[in-house]
C-alpha cells in the first residue's frame, strides 16, 4: 500500500499525537519466492495449455488462498495418486516426492508435471549422493511435512529423521565417523543449527551438505524480520497454518523482540484486541503468501489510523527459476513458448 490516504483527496493530514506516534513496518523481501512462483505460473499454464482440470498432489504451495483461487480455475488438488483418473495430467507440487510417487505415476500412465522447488531438488540430489556413499544420513525437519516425506524416500534405508536438539540422544548410527546431515528447506536457521550443533556434539566427524539447505528465501525473510520486530509492538505474519516458513517467521519475530506476533491467513483473522496500546505494527508474510494479502492487511491497519507502511529492506532477490521441462516442452511445441 503505497498511497497517502489523506493527501489521495486532497486534503493535508490531520494526525492525534497519538497517530503521530504510530508506525507500520513493511519487511522486503517478503511473499513469493521463485519456487513458489514457478509453481503457481505451472498449474496456471497446465491449465491454459491442456484446459480443466489438470490434477496436483499436495497443495500446490501451502496457502489456502491460492489453492482455493487455481480450484475456481480448475485445478482438482488430491492426497495421493489413485483420486487421478488413468492417464490424466497432475502436477507434483513444490515440496517435492519421492521416488516411489513417481513409480505410482508411471504405473497409472499419468502425464506428470514435476514443479518440485529446484532447491529441494538439490537436497533430494545430495541424499541419493550420501546414500550412494554409504553415510547415515540425519534430515532435520518435521515429520509429516511433505518435503521431509519426499526427501526421506530418496534413501530410506539410510535417513532419519530429527525434528530438533531433543531427538538427538535417540540417534542410532552403524559408523560414528560415517554420518552426514541435511535439512528441510523451509526451517529457522537458528533452530537448525542448534540441532547440527547438538548432533556434531555426538559425532564429530559429522560431514555438512555442500551448502546450506536452509533455502535462500527462507533465510531472507527471517532476517527481514528480524529487523522489523526489534522495536515493534506487534508483528503480523500473512500466512497458512500449514506453512512451515510462516509458522517460523512469528517464533523468528518472538525471539528478535516483538512484544507479540501472530500469523493470519489474512486480515480477516486479526483481532482488535491486539492492537490495544501498540504504536508500532510490523508486517511480514511468508514465502507463499499472494501480496494483495499483505495489501489487505495494511488497508485494515490504514482503517484503524495507521499510516502508510514504511517498507525495510534488507536483501534484494532476483532468481528466477525456468518452468519444469515437461511443461516447456508442451508450451513450444503448442507455439506458445
Amino acid at each position: 500500500m503505497t498511497t497517502d490516504r489523506a493527501t489521495s483527496i486532497g486534503m493535508p493530514p490531520v494526525l492525534s499525537p497519538e497517530d503521530a506516534e504510530r508506525a507500520v513496518l513493511l519487511a522486503a523481501p517478503r511473499g513469493y519466492c521463485a519456487g513458489v512462483d514457478r509453481a503457481v505460473i505451472t498449474v496456471e499454464k497446465a491449465l491454459d495449455l491442456y484446459g480443466a482440470p489438470v490434477y496436483v498432489r499436495k497443495q500446490i504451495v501451502h496457502n489456502k488462498h491460492v489453492v482455493a483461487d487455481l480450484e475456481r480455475r480448475g485445478a482438482i488438488f488430491v492426497e495421493e495418486l489413485d483420486e487421478v483418473p488413468e492417464g490424466r495430467t497432475v502436477v507434483f507440487s513444490a515440496h517435492g516426492v519421492s521416488p516411489e510417487v513417481h513409480r505410482q505415476a508411471e504405473e497409472r500412465g499419468l502425464k506428470t508435471i514435476d514443479a518440485t522447488c529446484p532447491l529441494v531438488t538439490k537436497v533430494h540430489h545430495e541424499a541419493k549422493r550420501f546414500a550412494n556413499e554409504d553415510y547415515d544420513i540425519l534430515l532435520i525437519g518435521h515429520a509429516g511435512h511433505e518435503e521431509v516425506e519426499g526427501t526421506a524416500g530418496e534413501a530410506p534405508g539410510h535417513i532419519q529423521l530429527v525434528q530438533g536438539p531433543d531427538d538427538v540422544a535417540n540417534v542410532v548410527v552403524r559408523d560414528p565417523s560415517r554420518v552426514a546431515w541435511l535439512s528441510q528447506t523451509t526451517l529457522s536457521v537458528d533452530e537448525t543449527l542448534e540441532t547440527v550443533a547438538a548432533i556434531r556434539e555426538r559425532f564429530p566427524e559429522l560431514l555438512d551438505p555442500p551448502s546450506d539447505d536452509i533455502c535462500y528465501a527462507t533465510q531472507n525473510r527471517q532476517l527481514a524480520v528480524k529487523e522489523i520486530a526489534q522495536d515493534a509492538d506487534l508483528v503480523i505474519v500473512v500466512g497458512s497454518g500449514n506453512s512451515s516458513n510462516s509458522v517460523r517467521l512469528v517464533e523468528v519475530a518472538l525471539e528478535a523482540g516483538a512484544r507479540s506476533a501472530y500469523r493470519v491467513d489474512d486480515a480477516s483473522e486479526i483481532q482488535e484486541a491486539w492492537l490495544d496500546g501498540v504504536s508500532t505494527v510490523s508486517v511480514t508474510s511468508g514465502a507463499s503468501v499472494p501480496e494483495a494479502l499483505v495489501e489487505g492487511v495494511l488497508s485494515y491497519l490504514a482503517e484503524r489510523g495507521y499510516p502508510d507502511a514504511r517498507a525495510v529492506h534488507s536483501a534484494e532477490e532476483s532468481l528466477i527459476f525456468a518452468l519444469p521441462k515437461e511443461l516447456r516442452r508442451d508450451l513450444k511445441a503448442a507455439g506458445r513458448a
